[in-house]
Parts: C-alpha cells; structure tokens; sequence
C-alpha cells in the first residue's frame, strides 16, 4: 500500500521591478532597484523589523533570497550537509577577536566579530565579506608565493606545495608586524 504525500507546490507570482534614481554622490544615470514581495514569504523566511538581514544569489539567470543566518545557525546548517568545514579563530594576543566558519564546498563563510577595534578583525570594517576577501586573508597571514628559497621554506614548516590554510596551520599566521595569530580546526 502506497502512502500520497500531499507537497505543496512552489508558489510563483509576477512582480514589477521598482526603478529609482540613485542620489547622494552616485552618477547622473545611476538607478537603484527594488522589488516588493508577498508578506506571507517575508514571514516565512523568518524576517521582520528585528531580523531583517538577508542573502542574495545570483546565478546568471535567478535570483535566490534567503534569510541571513546567524553564526551559530550557519555552523549547524553547514555541520549537516557533509561539506568540508573549518574554524578559523583570530587571535590578537590572548584575545579572541574573531571566528570565520569556512565552507570550502560551497564557498561560504560567516564571521562573528568579538572586538569593535577593526585593525583586530580579519576582514577590517567589511562586515560581509566574500569567497574572495576570505582567500585573500588566508595569504595574507602567509609568506608570499613569489618570495625567494620558498620551497625551502615550505619544506621546512613541513607543507609540500602552497596551500594558505596549511602554512597557517604549521605558523599560527603569525607575522612579524602584528600579534594577530590563528588557529585553524576542521569541523566534523
């Protein structure tokens, strides 16, 4: 005997793009844009006047929406799907100043800032940064990959090729300019 599982099939509906002009210091032609949506979605998602923040995605041809997930929420959602997760903890001292969870799958990642000195901070003022930013970060706590003799140096920390995680985790990432120092934990 065969159980029908009623599904609810996915809602679609026609909207209007609402086109506005840009102000303050944008060009003469630049536009803003926005589109109204159904309060029933809003609420669905979880968003209202406390909790609004969402992500945007855009894959050439859709536009996906969803709401912002927390730290925490983002580290059990990700912790679940079997991608390849790490914690990265950023240190200034013996000060905790910032966690990123890294989803090196999906190319994501959320930051939880613990200090307000953003010199501290991974990212600095960004407070959404990117697959990018985050790469960019890693080698910077990293020796440069066109430095001289570093093969040598790579053989000596006990890395076989560049890999910005891997030297920070034989070197914390430390640098001589700074006291930031991290380490780095996969997440199972």
């Amino acid at each position: 005997m065969y159980t029908i599982r009623e599904v609810n099939p996915l809602e679609t509906r026609t909207g209007n793009l609402i086109i506005g002009t840009s102000g303050g210091t944008a060009g003469g032609k630049a536009n803003n844009y926005k589109i109204s949506l159904p309060s029933t979605w809003v609420q669905g998602l979880g968003l209202d006047a406390e909790n609004r923040q969402m992500e945007l995605s855009f894959d050439g041809t859709s536009i996906t929406i969803t709401r912002k997930l927390s730290f925490s929420e983002f580290l059990e959602a990700n912790r679940q799907t079997g991608h390849k997760l790490f914690l990265i903890s950023c240190y200034s001292g013996d000060t905790l100043c910032a966690r990123i969870i890294a989803d090196e799958t999906a190319q994501k990642l959320r930051v939880e800032n613990l200090v307000s000195d953003f010199l501290k901070l991974p990212f600095g003022n960004n407070q959404d940064p990117g697959w990018e930013d985050y790469l960019h970060f890693l080698e910077s706590r990293c020796i440069p990959k066109t430095r001289a003799g570093l093969r040598e140096y790579l053989e000596a920390i006990g890395v076989d090729r560049y890999d910005p995680l891997e030297i920070i985790r034989k070197t914390q990432g430390r640098m001589a300019e700074d006291a930031i120092w991290l380490t780095v934990e996969e997440i199972k």
